[in-house]
């Protein structure tokens, strides 16, 4: 399996519409909004390197909206409990899960 995660700068006014047509693209397995000087992260698992191409140049090309975008590859997965903690960092216990 191979992950990727894809940064993407969007048009300011169409946010929210780029990131519902980023997570209906194959291989797309979450869609993040987040603050600085990228607008939306995309995190895609592929089962084979060569796959990559396809959804990066095949279709997320098309999608309106994106202005650029920035594709990083994962060298390796750590525990998914830990990556939680880590998106759960100011919330308190109530509200992590």
């Amino acid at each position: 399996m191979v992950t990727a995660i894809v940064l993407v700068q969007a048009e300011r006014h169409r946010i929210p519409e780029t990131a519902e047509a980023l997570a209906g693209v194959p291989s797309v397995r979450e869609v993040y909004s987040v603050t600085g000087e990228w607008d939306i992260v995309a995190i895609l698992k592929l089962a084979r390197y060569d796959d990559l191409d396809d959804v990066v140049t095949g279709h997320l090309r098309k999608v309106a909206g994106i202005i650029r975008t920035q594709t990083m590859l994962a060298f390796r997965t750590y525990s998914e409990d830990l990556l939680d903690q880590g998106f759960g960092v100011g919330l308190d216990e109530s509200q992590q899960r």
